[in-house]
C-alpha cells in the first residue's frame, strides 16, 4: 500500500508525542495534516489508507498499554471482592510474542496467581497494516479448587482526557428491531454529565438486537477517534461515562458476571477491537474501518475475500425452479432452502407457524423421500451452491428429537418460543457438530445458515444460573456456539456461514469473522409500513460498519427493488409478469454489489426517513477507478432535481458516468467532486449510476524515430 508522499514520518510523530497514549490518562493532542479524502493531481496513494501516523498511534497504545510490564492493561475484574488494579500487582506477569507475519503479531500475556495456578490470559493482536488492536481476555482455573469470586469482568476499562479545544462526540447507529429506523445513525456530544450504557434488551442475548444494541461505536476526541467495536454473540454491556470537566470512561463485557471457575474450567471476555484515526474526517475514518474489515473479517477462502452473491429460494427436491430461472438468464450463486424442511407437524404451532415446531433436524421423507442431494447436485453441476437453513439454538417442539432430551436443554420462557439447546453442554455440543457434519456430506450443503427466533435465549441463560454463578451459562454457551461454528468450518475449508437471528440482531465483530449476513433485517416484507424507504435508510446506515449486507425483496417496481440493494441478492418467485424486473435487478445488482462490498461508502445527502426529501450515496473503488451511486426522490420532494458532489476521485481523469435508465456522459474528476452530478427526477424515482475512468487509447507501436510510420502492407523478402 503507497502511501501519500506528503504524511509526516511516523518517527517523528512517535518522538513528539510519546506517553501520551497511556491507560488511566490518554491525551489527544493531535496536530497536522490528516491525509485525503479524494485523490489530487498527481497523487498515486488510494482515496482512503491510514496513515503512518495512524500505524504509530496504534503500536504506541498497545507498547504503552498492554506490553509494558509496569502499567495495568486496560481491562478489569475484581476478584474476592478486590479490584484487579491490585490483584495483578501480586501475581506472576509473563509475556510471549507467538506470531508475526507483515499483516499482524500475536502476543499472549498471562498473569498467574502463585498459590493456586488460577490464570488470567490475554490474547493480542496488533495489526500491521491497519492502525488496529484487538484482544480477548480468558480466566482458566489451573488448580485442584475451586477459585474465588470473579465479579464485573469487562474486557476494556479505560479512562480519556480531552484538551481544551472540543468535546468528546459518540457516533454510530442503532441495531436491528424489525423497524424503518434499525441502522439509524445518531451523533452525540458526550458533555459533563453524560452516561449511557448501550446492551441488547433486557429480554435479548442478541449482540446487535435494539435501538441500544448496534456492538461498534467511532468516538471522536480532539484531533482524531478512536472505532470501538464489541465481539460477544451473547449479552453485552457498554458504558460511556463522563467524569468532571475533561474526562471519559469506557466500560465493556458481558453485561453480567459474578461466579467462582471449578478446577480445569475457563471462560472469556468479548472480543475488543479499537482503530485509531487521526484528523476531523469521521467519514474517513468509516472507510479505514471498511477497508479492515474486508481485509481482515470478513471471511476468506483460499486468500479470497467473500463476493457478494445472488440468490433464489428453492425447494431443494425440485429443480425446475431453478432451471427457470436459468432459462432467463438469471444464474444464481446460492440455491436458497429456508425453513420448514423437518418433520413440522408434531408441536404446539399450527398452520403457518408449524415451521416453528424445531428440534428434529432430518429431512421430513413426506416432502423429499429421496433428500437434497440429487437437488444439490445439479445446482453444483450449472454452477450455483446449495444453502440449507437451520435454528439448533431454539426447540420448539417438546415431541422432536432434542425435546425429549430435556438432560441438553435450557427450559424456555413465554419470550423464547421453545427450550433453549444448551450449546455449553459438550454432550448436546458434539451431538449438533456431528450430525450438521454428517449432513453436509450426505446433502452437498455449501451454505450453513443459522437463525435463532424467539426474543433470545438470555432468559433461558440467567434462569439456569446458581447465585455464585451468574454469567456462567452464557459463557459456556457463547464458547460453544463459536466452537460449533469453528469446528464446521475447520471440517470444511470452503463451508460458508451466513448469520441471521431474527434478522441482523446477531452481527457482532466475533459472529462477522466467521460468517455473513445474508439477510440484514427482517423489515423487507410488503405489508411492513416504510418498508420501501426505510430500507433506503438501512443501506444509509449500515454502509458505514458492515460492508457485506444481504437483503431480498418482493417488489417489481423500479424503485422499490434499487430500495433493497445489497450485497447479497434475491427476489420473490419468479412469474412470467415480474421476470423483467427481476431479470434487471439480477443484472444492475450484479455490477453494484463489487462496489457495495470493496468501496469506499461516502453519504451524498442527510439521513431522513421523511417522504419529502431525496436520499443518496455512493461506493468508489478507486483502485479499478469506478464506482457507483444510488439516488432516489421520495414521493413528496418538491424539487424535481438535486446536484450531488462526488468523492474519491481522481481530479486530473475523466470518468465515463453512465444512467442506467438513460445514457452515458463524460466528466472530468475534478468536476464531478466540485460543481457534481445534476440528477433530474419524477416523484417517487430512483437513479442509479456507474462511472468508469477513461481509459486512453494504446499508442501505436513504432521506433521511436520522428516521422516513422509503421507499414501498411506485408513487405516481402
Amino acid at each position: 500500500m503507497q502511501r501519500c508522499s506528503s504524511e509526516i514520518r511516523g518517527r517523528e510523530w512517535k518522538k513528539r508525542n510519546r506517553g501520551r497514549f497511556v491507560l488511566g490518562v490518554v491525551l489527544l493532542k493531535l496536530v497536522g495534516a490528516v491525509g485525503v479524502t479524494a485523490l489530487l493531481p498527481g497523487s498515486t496513494c488510494w482515496a482512503v489508507a491510514p496513515t503512518s501516523v495512524e500505524l504509530d498511534m496504534a503500536d504506541t497504545w498497545v507498547r504503552e498499554n498492554f506490553l509494558s510490564a509496569t502499567r495495568l492493561p486496560p481491562f478489569s475484574f475484581k476478584y474476592n471482592g478486590v479490584a484487579s488494579s491490585s490483584v495483578l500487582r501480586g501475581w506472576t506477569r509473563q509475556q510471549q510474542e507467538t506470531s508475526r507475519t507483515s499483516d499482524q503479531a500475536e502476543y499472549t500475556i498471562t498473569w498467574t496467581e502463585p498459590d493456586s495456578g488460577t490464570e488470567i490470559r490475554c490474547e493480542l493482536v496488533e495489526h500491521l497494516k491497519f492502525p488496529v488492536a484487538e484482544w480477548t481476555i480468558y480466566v482458566r482455573n489451573g488448580g485442584t479448587q475451586n477459585t474465588g469470586i470473579f465479579q464485573d469482568i469487562l474486557s476494556l476499562d479505560m479512562s480519556l482526557t480531552r484538551t481544551t479545544r472540543s468535546e468528546f462526540v459518540l457516533s454510530g447507529i442503532q441495531g436491528d428491531f424489525t423497524t424503518a429506523d434499525s441502522y439509524k445513525p445518531y451523533q452525540t456530544t458526550l458533555v459533563p454529565g453524560f452516561s449511557k450504557t448501550f446492551s441488547p434488551p433486557s429480554i435479548s442475548g442478541k449482540s446487535s438486537d435494539g435501538p441500544d444494541g448496534w456492538p461498534y461505536w467511532n468516538l471522536q476526541l480532539p484531533g482524531g477517534g478512536i472505532i470501538l467495536a464489541c465481539g460477544w454473540p451473547g449479552q453485552w454491556a457498554c458504558t460511556y461515562a463522563r467524569v468532571g470537566q475533561t474526562g471519559l470512561t469506557i466500560k465493556a463485557g458481558q453485561q453480567l458476571t459474578r461466579l467462582y471457575l471449578q478446577p480445569g474450567e475457563e471462560i472469556r471476555t468479548p472480543r475488543m477491537a479499537m482503530l485509531f484515526w487521526r484528523g476531523d474526517d469521521v467519514v474517513r475514518s468509516q472507510n479505514i474501518w471498511r477497508r479492515w474489515y474486508v481485509a481482515d473479517v470478513l471471511p476468506h477462502f483460499l486468500g479470497t475475500p467473500q463476493p457478494p452473491v445472488q440468490q433464489i429460494q428453492v425447494s431443494g427436491y425440485q429443480a425446475s425452479n431453478l432451471y427457470y430461472f436459468l432459462t432467463k438468464g438469471i444464474h444464481p450463486d446460492i440455491c436458497w432452502r429456508d425453513a420448514g424442511w423437518y418433520p413440522t407437524s408434531q408441536g404446539p404451532y399450527t398452520g403457518a407457524d408449524s415451521w416453528l415446531n424445531t428440534g428434529t433436524w432430518e429431512i421430513d421423507p413426506n416432502q423429499a423421500p429421496q433428500g437434497f442431494r440429487a437437488f444439490s447436485d445439479y445446482a453444483h453441476s450449472v454452477g450455483s451452491s446449495f444453502l440449507l437453513w437451520w435454528e439448533p439454538e431454539r426447540v420448539g417442539s417438546p415431541n422432536s428429537f432434542l425435546g425429549m432430551r430435556p438432560q441438553w436443554l435450557l427450559p424456555g420462557t413465554s419470550t423464547t418460543v421453545g427450550d433453549i439447546l444448551n450449546l455449553g453442554n459438550p454432550d448436546a455440543l458434539n451431538w449438533l457438530i456431528d450430525h450438521i457434519d454428517n449432513m453436509i456430506v450426505s446433502q452437498g450443503i455449501d451454505w450453513y445458515r443459522e437463525d435463532m427466533n424467539g426474543n433470545g435465549p438470555l432468559p433461558a441463560w440467567r434462569n439456569h444460573d446458581a447465585s455464585n454463578r451468574q454469567g456462567m451459562t452464557e459463557n459456556l454457551y457463547v464458547q460453544g456456539h463459536l466452537t460449533l461454528w469453528d469446528t464446521l468450518k475447520a471440517r470444511h475449508w470452503d463451508l460458508h456461514i451466513d448469520s441471521c437471528a431474527s434478522g441482523g440482531r446477531r452481527n457482532d465483530l466475533e459472529t462477522m469473522r466467521r460468517a455473513v449476513p445474508l439477510v440484514r433485517s427482517d423489515f423487507q416484507f410488503p405489508t411492513m409500513a416504510g418498508v420501501v424507504d426505510g430500507n433506503q435508510c438501512h443501506t444509509y446506515g449500515l454502509s458505514s460498519w458492515l460492508p457485506f449486507q444481504g437483503n431480498g425483496c418482493y417488489f417489481y417496481d423500479v424503485y422499490a427493488m434499487r430500495s433493497f440493494y445489497g450485497t447479497c441478492w434475491g427476489m420473490g418467485g419468479l412469474t412470467e409478469d415480474n421476470a423483467a424486473a427481476q431479470q434487471q435487478s439480477y443484472a444492475e445488482t450484479d455490477v453494484v454489489g463489487p462496489y457495495m462490498l470493496f468501496g469506499d461508502y461516502y453519504p451524498l445527502t442527510p439521513y431522513s426517513l421523511a417522504d419529502n426529501v431525496w436520499i443518496g450515496w455512493q461506493f468508489d473503488r478507486p483502485e479499478v477507478g469506478g464506482g457507483c451511486v444510488q439516488v432516489f426522490r421520495r414521493q413528496n420532494a418538491a424539487s424535481g432535481s438535486v446536484t450531488l458532489k462526488l468523492y474519491g476521485l481522481d481530479a486530473t481523469k475523466s470518468y465515463d458516468v453512465r444512467n442506467f435508465d438513460s445514457t452515458t456522459q463524460r466528466l472530468t474528476g475534478q468536476a464531478l467532486m466540485t460543481s457534481g452530478l445534476n440528477v433530474s427526477l419524477p416523484a417517487r424515482g430512483s437513479a442509479l449510476f456507474e462511472y468508469k475512468v477513461v481509459v486512453p487509447p494504446a499508442q501505436p507501436v513504432t521506433s521511436g524515430r520522428p516521422g516513422y510510420r509503421p507499414p501498411t502492407r506485408s513487405v516481402g523478402f
